[in-house]
């Protein structure tokens, strides 16, 4: 694979939409990728979903570890930790922490402004597979008792339903929406 193949892999674009040919046929203008926003480019970086589960895993260990509790009961915290976080800072939070961006996404959470509020990528697919598989692991090694299914359960398809294509740019009973209803 080229470099140029692998950076239009990476931006998930396609040649035609990055690639300018210029008159006379013998160079190629290679355009660079609209998304230019720090609050989310940084998702971008190589070894990002490395980092996001090591993290995940260091803090099931330190659970672990601090409380003396058994696996299931860890994975239930660190799952539900990883909901509220997430939730507030993924698809609550509004705007950015720069100014550079001169309000131009003041009004959406970091998960419509991640990929340039392209549906469907890879980066939100595996910011969806995430709390799927926490959940997975933490009902499973809680041997599926309550209220730990319970609770893992909420925090799953709250998470869930907040990723989906349909729940982009929606505020459910103008809740966290910036217009009077």
């Amino acid at each position: 694979m080229s470099m140029a193949e692998g950076l239009l892999h990476r931006w998930g674009r396609s040649a035609e939409e990055l690639v300018e040919t210029v008159p006379g046929g013998l160079y190629v203008k290679v355009v660079p990728p609209p998304d230019t926003n720090k609050n989310t480019s940084w998702f971008q970086y190589p070894g990002i979903w490395t980092t996001y589960i090591l993290i995940i895993l260091f803090s099931w260990l330190a659970i672990v570890s601090a409380f003396r509790c058994d696996a299931g009961t860890a994975w239930t915290v660190v799952n539900l930790v990883h909901f509220a976080v997430t939730y507030r800072f993924f698809h609550w939070k509004k705007g950015t922490p720069f100014a550079e961006d001169q309000g131009d996404y003041g009004k959406l959470t970091w998960w419509e402004q991640v990929d340039d509020g392209r549906q469907l990528t890879r980066n939100r697919k595996f910011l969806t597979v995430v709390p799927v598989v926490l959940y997975l692991i933490a009902s499973h090694t809680t041997d599926y008792r309550n209220p730990n299914l319970f609770l893992n359960t909420i925090a799953v398809c709250w998470l869930v339903i907040a990723k989906f294509p349909n729940m982009h740019r929606v505020r459910i009973f103008g809740i966290n929406s910036d217009y009077d209803t």
